[in-house]
């Protein structure tokens, strides 16, 4: 299934993307919660919510016009892995990590598709990175990598949008900083459960400035595996439904090249990543 959150003039709501149409699963089944996170932490409700699905529907939001939030706007927890490519380790001149390197975004950062990402003022080096994002469905600590996919409950494609200046030259570093401006975590545009993903490490993943390709690779790169970065962090904090981890970016970021390339307003960011769907934000100044 493609879960999603409509913007609605009454608020974010859940729905289920069929035939083309974004249905409101509020109007369809009044019993369910009215967040998706909620949603797919019961495996009832995601039963409801696949019987609505094969249902004939008179209305729905059509694919092309509908307001989308992140599919999950309303997460605990935004984790990140950093350097899970080898060739993107070794083009950022970092050594190859021999366990998962972990920064945060918070929740402000979150966009969804369509919606602009905003460069801030004080940054002059705003960078890219295309990212397999996983969303957490089953509330776990210290899980082993043999349950760690009964864990998840699927993927959305990502957007590690990055302030290179901030992350990279200020004292000491400072890699939440730089990753986690307002808008700076666009995600979208919809979950698609992990039944309909059966191995989430061959997954083509590309991005695209102003149509433009910059970085194409496959998720079979990834230097840890979904079920290793799901383990490694449960080893730390409790991992709830909802939650969101950012899997890594491969090699070709904009801050790596000669001459460096970064975002600048009027530019069309797009990160594709197969099955998962096109997720696509403009690019404004503050």
């Amino acid at each position: 299934m493609k879960l999603a959150t409509l913007n609605t003039p009454h608020g974010p709501c859940p729905a289920v993307l069929a035939n083309g149409h974004y249905i409101d699963l509020i109007a369809a089944d009044g019993n369910l919660p009215r967040s998706v996170r909620e949603i797919i932490a019961s495996p009832a409700h995601i039963a409801t919510v696949a019987e609505i699905a094969k249902r004939p529907h008179a209305l729905g939001v059509p694919e092309s016009s509908a307001r989308l939030c992140a599919p999950i706007p309303d997460p605990q927890k935004i984790v990140c892995v950093g350097l899970n490519y080898k060739d993107h380790a070794i083009e950022s001149k970092m050594p190859i990590p021999k366990e998962p390197v972990l920064f945060n975004k918070f929740p402000s950062a979150l966009i969804g598709h369509g919606e602009p990402i905003v460069l801030p003022k004080v940054s002059t080096k705003v960078d890219y990175e295309a990212e397999l994002v996983i969303v957490v469905g089953k509330k776990g600590r210290h899980i082993s990598e043999a349950q760690a996919m009964d864990h998840v409950a699927g993927y959305c494609v990502g957007h590690d949008v990055s302030a290179r200046d901030w992350q990279l030259e200020k004292d000491g570093k400072q890699w939440m900083v730089g990753k986690t401006f307002d808008t700076f975590a666009p995600v979208g545009p919809v979950l698609v459960t992990k039944d309909e993903i059966p191995d989430p490490h061959r997954l083509g993943i590309h991005f695209r400035l102003n149509g433009k390709t910059m970085q194409s690779s496959n998720t079979e790169q990834m230097i840890f595996s979904v079920a290793q970065i799901i383990s490694y962090i449960s080893i730390v904090f409790t991992l709830e439904p909802g939650d969101l981890i950012f899997t890594g970016t491969p090699p070709g970021i904009g801050h790596a090249l000669n001459p460096p390339v970064y975002l600048k307003a009027g530019d069309v960011a797009e990160v594709e990543i197969e099955k998962l769907g096109i997720l696509r934000n403009p690019v404004v100044a503050e």
